[in-house]
């Protein structure tokens, strides 16, 4: 699968920055793009692998005018989301997380054969009230329904070793409370650094190519079919030698 085209939409989040380098240090990807209203400083970046590197910044308000499918990528991966809080509303924070997320999607997919990699959240719960469990839910389904030729999802736990800017109360108070519960159950957290790793590896191999140790389930959605990887598959995924 030598030769292939990446694009990553949300590279400067906490997930998204550390897979941006793993696309730009991957043998499989020579053509990376990298696309969102802040683009990563190439300063920031191995000089080494910006030769690869394509950015768009874009606004998704209206995220037809960056014609991202001219781009023809072959897998895209998604890292977009935001809180309740950074986004203000709860109206907003669907805006951003779900429906900036579901026409990004929309916008670069094409007629040929590609994969998309979601990252998620294993809180995800279509029946739960909660806000921002029961919009990842729809955007996965959403996701789903487009109809791309591979469509995965990362739904991992507690996310460590994020720089976030603002201040995150509640992340203080659970960081502990999840490391602890990590040494009984690889279900609870997981660093964001073994997730890009994760997360590459997927969008290298596709669902047919993934080791056991991703521990990957099918979900069916409105006879779309989806797979996804959990927190324990994500850490022991990140583990191989790929």
């Amino acid at each position: 699968m030598s030769g292939k085209s990446a694009l990553i939409i949300g590279a400067t989040g906490q997930t998204g920055r550390y897979l941006l380098r793993e696309l730009l240090d991957s043998s499989v990807f020579t053509r990376v793009g990298e696309a969102g209203r802040r683009l990563t400083p190439l300063d920031e970046l191995p000089a080494n692998a910006t030769a690869k590197l394509e950015q768009k910044t874009v606004d998704f308000e209206n995220i037809e005018a960056a014609a991202l499918h001219e781009g023809k990528w072959d897998v895209i991966f998604i890292t977009l989301g935001t809180s309740r809080k950074n986004a203000g509303s709860a109206a907003n924070f669907e805006k951003i997380d779900r429906e900036y997320v579901l026409n990004a999607a929309k916008a670069v997919k094409t007629d040929g054969e590609q994969r998309i990699v979601y990252c998620s959240t294993n809180a995800s719960n279509i029946k739960s009230s909660f806000l921002y469990s029961h919009s990842k839910a729809l955007t996965e389904q959403g996701i789903a329904d487009l109809g791309y030729s591979d469509t995965i999802v990362f739904q991992p736990g507690f996310l460590r070793n994020t720089k976030r800017p603002d201040f995150r109360p509640l992340e203080v108070v659970l960081g502990p409370v999840s490391t602890l519960f990590s040494y009984l159950s690889s279900n609870v957290e997981i660093g964001v650094d073994k997730l890009a790793k994760s997360m590459r590896i997927a969008g290298e191999l596709g669902t047919a190519k993934l080791p056991a140790s991703a521990e990957a389930s099918k979900l069916t959605w409105d006879t779309k079919e989806f797979t996804v990887i959990g927190n324990k598959g994500s850490l022991l995924l990140s583990k191989e030698n790929l």
